[in-house]
């Protein structure tokens, strides 16, 4: 009795340029078709550094390694300012506000009411080393972009 020839559940692999494969019945074409690639997460291009600080009941705000990122100090004068709903705080020499001497940042009240900001709101703080500032984004700020994504993640488009 001879072996019965089995033939392969693999097809052979096609020479480079190749796009027909020669088997028992003759030659058959082969569509090629590329292989789906998953979409790539962009890597980071700033140099920014992140923090989460909770605001006390005198609107303060203590982030060590924010503060060490940007070289500020206890004394530093400030200026703070609102744009679009975030503040916006840089180093100026006549600023209103300072660092205090245990390297909290103060919100003045006003500013504070006009971004919603409340006693024990967690505020996302964003320091740009190379721009020498400090952004603020009140949870407002951060449920307003949220949405925005969440809606275009749930529409299938890249956000």
């Amino acid at each position: 009795m001879s072996p019965a020839v089995i033939s392969p559940v693999v097809p052979p692999l096609l020479p480079r340029g190749s796009d027909q494969i020669v088997g028992a019945s003759g030659v058959m074409s082969v569509a090629r078709r590329s292989l789906p690639l998953p979409s790539l997460i962009p890597r980071r291009t700033m140099a920014v550094v992140y923090g989460l600080s909770a605001l006390d009941d005198r609107g303060r705000l203590a982030d060590r390694t924010i503060m060490r990122a940007l070289g500020w100090s206890a004394g530093l004068r400030l200026d703070i300012g609102e744009n679009s709903g975030l503040l916006v705080i840089r180093p100026h020499d006549h600023g209103e506000c300072h660092v205090t001497t245990q390297g909290h940042l103060r919100v003045p009240a006003p500013l504070r009411h006009r971004c919603g900001l409340h006693t024990g709101d967690r505020v996302l703080l964003a320091a740009d080393p190379h721009q020498n500032r400090l952004v603020l984004y009140p949870p407002a700020a951060l449920d307003a972009f949220i949405a925005g994504q969440a809606i275009d993640s749930m529409d299938g488009e890249s956000a």
